[in-house]
């Protein structure tokens, strides 16, 4: 799935370089002189120098202007002479630097020529002028994925989704494929699943989706290019079976899923996988999938989460504690386990206990709604009204833009 063909926004690029003709050295008449004597030739040489200066002068009094190289430049970008259109942007930027639309077109046809990093480079200064500008930020993200940039390709891509910039259907399938590839290779294994939720329709599917869908649900940290080609059918045969419930065919889903429960040995994930996808419409069966994949793996901290959760979503906290507890054993790191533990103590009475774990939990997760909400309700309980009223405020500014409420962690 290449990350350039499809982008409206990306330069319609005409590789085809028919560069017909040789290069234009007409410079001027040659000329020749002959001297009989080293003064004669002296004489010839201060003569052709002076000569020369009057139109050295004029070059220097009449360089090329700013606008005559820009619009030289658009004749170039328009006949899709790229080597020539991406030369005539440099000159020009050097000429004005301050030229906004000059950036914008080098780094897209830098980035349809493959050269990334350069078009990244152009690409930032048109965002120094532009900083909010969703389509550069989509741009230079899928430029800084292909430079090994995946933290800070992320960031951008995640920044243009926010600033509106999957404004069309196909626009938005590009760079949520992306936004997923690279949550997967962060350990966002649930937010990368979100995202390939809009890869349902049939056209969608092909082996490196199935594939990327595969890594995902399964929890490896690793984008499909990191895999080795023999370690490949599991994944694609587990992101089948994930898609196919994420379209809703849950009988094709279901035979699916059951025949990678049959692989032997054991594949880790695959119980807390269906148990997932199956959560929101039927969270009873989820959690027989989650209770069966600790028979495979007793110590996963994740499906002691979810187990944690389904209860706590029941406002039942006695239930969930057990499981919150033996969650923040086996990964204290991992946010979700601090989540559910905070939530847990305090519904059970401990309540400062459990804003201890919540803020502990913010500082992992900035970002995390399910937290701020968690928090301004510890709050509450505990008296400390400003902060309640601070995170409350926080959750209204963090879901202005978001109508889809969350309902898991």
């Amino acid at each position: 799935m290449s990350s350039r063909k499809h982008l409206p926004w990306d330069v319609a690029l005409n590789r085809r370089m028919a560069l017909a003709g040789a290069a234009n050295t007409g410079m001027g008449i040659h000329r020749r002189w002959y001297c009989g004597g080293r003064t004669k030739a002296k004489l010839g040489l201060t003569a052709l120098l002076l000569g020369l200066l009057p139109r050295l002068w004029a070059a220097q009094a009449n360089p090329a202007s700013f606008s005559d190289v820009a619009s030289r430049a658009l004749a170039a970008r328009e006949a899709n002479d790229l080597p020539a259109a991406i030369e005539l942007y440099q000159q020009a930027l050097k000429l004005n630097a301050q030229w906004p639309d000059g950036w914008w077109f080098l780094g897209s046809l830098q980035y349809g020529a493959g050269a990334y990093a350069e078009a990244r480079d152009a690409l930032s200064h048109y965002l120094e002028l532009n900083a909010n500008a969703a389509p550069a930020l989509a741009m230079r993200g899928l430029c800084e994925f292909e430079t090994g940039e995946y933290s800070r390709s992320l960031n951008d891509i995640e920044r243009a989704l926010a600033l509106g910039a999957a404004n069309q259907p196909r626009n938005e399938k590009i760079l949520r494929y992306h936004e997923a590839l690279l949550l997967t290779r962060t350990g966002r294994f649930e937010d990368a699943l979100r995202s390939y939720a809009f890869f349902t329709h049939p056209e969608d599917s092909n082996p490196e989706l199935l594939l990327a869908i595969g890594l995902a649900g399964l929890r490896i940290p690793l984008l499909p290019k990191e895999l080795k080609a023999d370690q490949q059918e599991l994944y694609v045969s587990a992101g089948q079976a994930a898609l196919d419930v994420m379209k809703k065919d849950q009988e094709t889903g279901h035979v699916e899923f059951q025949r990678l429960f049959e692989r032997v040995p054991p594949v880790p994930n695959v119980h807390y996988l269906y148990g997932y996808l199956l959560y929101p419409t039927d969270p009873d069966q989820a959690m027989v999938e989650f209770k069966n994949e600790l028979q495979v793996n007793p110590s996963n901290a994740v499906v002691e989460v979810m187990l944690a959760w389904i209860p706590l979503m029941q406002n039942d906290g006695f239930a969930a504690l057990p499981h919150a507890r033996k969650a923040a054993a086996e990964d204290p790191a991992l946010a979700s386990t601090q989540l559910v533990l905070g939530r847990a103590l305090t519904e059970t009475g401990d309540t400062k206990a459990g804003i201890e774990r919540l803020e502990k939990t913010v500082e992992l997760q900035p970002d995390n709604l399910e937290v701020h909400l968690a928090l301004a309700k510890a709050y509450s309980k505990s008296g400390r009204k400003e902060d309640a009223r601070r995170e409350r405020l926080l959750c209204l500014e963090m879901t202005k833009n978001d109508t889809t409420p969350a309902t898991h962690p």
